[in-house]
């Protein structure tokens, strides 16, 4: 968290797609709004409510997605902590 109540986002994930590529992806991103502190807590909030963006960045060595190396995108993102899900929209900036 940073000092002004804002969650500072940094992950690195390995994805294997359903054709068993491996994509790895890593991003930083905001998690903020004055909704947070009831998103931590558990509770389902309309991503409407908080701001979870993030910036994604793709590396992969399979021919299918190699595309993926070469663009930059925006991810938008939605938590709720008590299903342990979070799910994102991310979007090719072009």
């Amino acid at each position: 968290m940073r000092p002004y109540g804002a969650g500072q986002l940094d992950v690195r994930i390995t994805i294997k797609t359903d054709d068993e590529a491996l994509i790895y992806m890593r991003y930083e991103g905001i998690l903020a709004g004055d909704a947070l502190p009831r998103v931590l807590g558990g509770e389902a909030v309309p991503p409407a409510d908080y701001y979870f963006r993030t910036t994604p960045y793709f590396e992969t060595s399979s021919q299918k997605y190699a595309w993926l190396n070469k663009i930059v995108a925006v991810g938008v993102g939605q938590v709720e902590l008590s299903k342990a899900w979070v799910g994102y929209k991310v979007y090719e900036v072009g």
